[in-house]
């Protein structure tokens, strides 16, 4: 872990971020390889380029081969995905400690992809860390959602990040969890 470099994504990194989320891509996989954690959101290098000018991606390197991202990005940039406008819809029935839960104050976190080789190490508290040292300011409150078949990736979010689960919703004969986090807390501290 100690060779990691944690960047905010460049326009020159799109080309390492695609070949990741292909390895990882929900579509892509066995079932079997689906148990160990997958990714449902393909993106183009066109959303890439947006999320990357708005500097809403974060990666981690490995001699300079990219080997994890995450996705901070505003409700607006993934409201162009249906999935995202219905968790939208869901927004003033969800409750978490004392936020009011809108798309001004709070964020879309994810999706977060870790190669295989890296997990379980530790890289998703310096990553997410990293992530929300840069978010903090702008949004005190991310919000997310996890298919409910994820189970590594719900147990990630909830024990080693100390993710709140707050609802959970069905969406196109799928089950999700809706997680929420205060951004205001360190999550190196708790790790």
């Amino acid at each position: 872990m100690e060779n990691i470099q944690l960047e905010v994504a460049k326009l020159i990194d799109i080309e390492g971020i695609l070949d990741l989320q292909k390895l990882y891509l929900v579509s892509n996989l066995t079932e079997e390889e689906k148990k160990s954690g997958f990714v449902t959101t393909p993106f183009s290098v066109e959303q890439l380029t947006c999320v990357i000018n708005n500097k809403g991606l974060f990666i981690a390197k490995d001699n300079n081969k990219i080997i994890a991202y995450i996705f901070a990005e505003s409700w607006d940039f993934f409201s162009q995905y249906p999935i995202f406008e219905h968790m939208i819809s869901l927004f003033p029935k969800l409750e978490f400690l004392d936020f009011e839960i809108n798309s001004i104050t709070s964020f879309q976190y994810g999706p977060i992809c870790i190669d295989k080789k890296y997990r379980g190490k530790g890289l998703i508290n310096l990553l997410f860390e990293f992530m929300r040292i840069h978010v903090v300011k702008k949004y005190p409150l991310s919000l997310t959602f996890i298919n409910k078949t994820n189970i590594p990736s719900l147990k990630a979010h909830t024990e080693k990040l100390k993710w709140a689960i707050i609802a959970d919703f069905e969406f196109n004969n799928n089950n999700y969890y809706i997680l929420a986090y205060d951004m205001n807390i360190p999550t190196l501290a708790i790790a």
